[in-house]
């Protein structure tokens, strides 16, 4: 039985495979509804345990994952984990490094990487992805960044 997002929830995108995934900031109260399953914490310092299943990325703000083979691996293994579960990718504001993440998930899913930030301002946020080396760390993930 699929546990996924309510496409109407706050935050909530919708990938062109149809996934959703949701994104938030850690600094704002957890939204009203159901908790995630999944989780993706992309934060400079190790975040709080969570009632649900997380990994943390180390992500510090304004910046690129620490490990960037890992955040391949993390990202991949929301991507399919959204299939049936309620996948959560979260920082602290929920624009910068959650755009850029639900960015790299929207090329995994097949948004051409040139297209991948202007998909996410679009179904996410117009706020997403926020600085210059993030755009590019997006247009580099296709290669396998």
């Amino acid at each position: 039985m699929s546990e996924t997002w309510d496409p109407s929830d706050a935050g909530v995108m919708r990938l062109p495979s149809g996934l959703l995934v949701r994104g938030r900031g850690l600094r704002r109260p957890l939204p009203a509804g159901p908790a995630p399953s999944f989780a993706v914490h992309l934060l400079g310092k190790e975040p709080p345990p969570v009632a649900w299943e997380s990994r943390w990325l180390r992500w510090p703000d304004f910046r690129l994952p620490s490990d960037r083979r890992q955040a391949r691996d993390v990202l991949a293994e929301a991507l399919e984990r959204a299939a049936a579960e309620r996948v959560e990718i979260a920082c602290g504001g929920g624009r910068g490094r959650t755009g850029t993440a639900l960015a790299c998930l929207a090329v995994l899913d097949g948004v051409p990487p040139d297209e991948a930030v202007a998909y996410t301002r679009r179904h996410y946020h117009p706020g997403a992805v926020e600085t210059p080396w993030q755009k590019h760390f997006v247009r580099r993930f296709g290669d396998g960044a």
